[in-house]
């Protein structure tokens, strides 16, 4: 599909972070396919995290097309963003028309960008799944690509106020194994396999910040930080 809209758009980005400061620390883009389908599986911590994992995979050059709200789409500004890009519209109370876009993507050779908690996760830990990634992966033939981003939260989040001042915050992004499912697989186990993954990634990621958790804001309990804690 022609791509008029995503590069003007990568553009504007780049210069974004390049404003606010921000220090990468991308990894794991070999896992990324150079052609063909696949479902980038993220975790969800603040409003900037499609962008920033959009920017990790553009070395390998390959477009995200990501999953997202349908309130987006209807913005009069990000709207024609969104379908300019290619993404895909998500109606929450009724999500085969947004299935069946993304499997049709997936076929035509398109990356997938879906975040399995539906939506950010106040606590920054990994919430509950649901079942869309794993029932696409299959129904599409496509790897999952577990991806998680770490420090863009402290930019722009959910109830806390956005800071977009040139603080310089450390961003990591890391694109795991891919992980491959079949249509003869169970999708709970599927899912608690995706989960794993993420889980395990986040851990290392955390475990190698830059900066200190200790007492901050954006940082779980977990860790020493003061965000509220999981929901049972």
């Amino acid at each position: 599909m022609a791509d008029l809209v995503y590069p003007p758009v990568v553009v504007v980005l780049k210069t974004f972070w390049k404003y606010l400061g921000l220090r990468f620390d991308f990894k794991g883009d070999e896992n990324i396919p150079r052609q063909g389908g696949a479902i980038l599986a993220m975790n969800h911590v603040g409003y900037l995290d499609f962008a920033l994992i959009g920017t990790a995979a553009l070395p390998v050059k390959r477009y995200v097309r990501f999953m997202a709200k349908k309130e987006i789409f209807e913005n009069k500004i990000a709207g024609p963003l969104m379908r300019g890009m290619h993404h895909i519209s998500v109606d929450r109370s009724s999500g085969s028309a947004s299935f069946v876009a993304a499997l049709r993507a997936l076929k035509a050779g398109e990356i997938v960008g879906i975040f399995p908690e539906g939506t950010i996760s106040v606590s920054f830990e990994l919430k509950e799944f649901k079942s869309g990634a794993v029932r696409l992966a299959m129904g599409a033939g496509v790897p999952v690509i577990p991806a998680v981003v770490w420090g863009s939260q402290r930019i722009w989040t959910k109830k806390v106020k956005r800071d977009l001042k040139r603080n310089k915050y450390p961003i990591s992004v890391t694109f795991g194994q891919p992980l491959h499912f079949t249509k003869d697989d169970y999708v709970e186990e599927g899912e608690a396999q995706l989960r794993a993954a993420m889980q395990a990634l986040l851990l290392d990621v955390q475990s190698h910040y830059p900066d200190s958790h200790e007492g901050a804001r954006w940082a779980p309990v977990r860790l020493g930080g003061s965000a509220p804690a999981p929901l049972n």
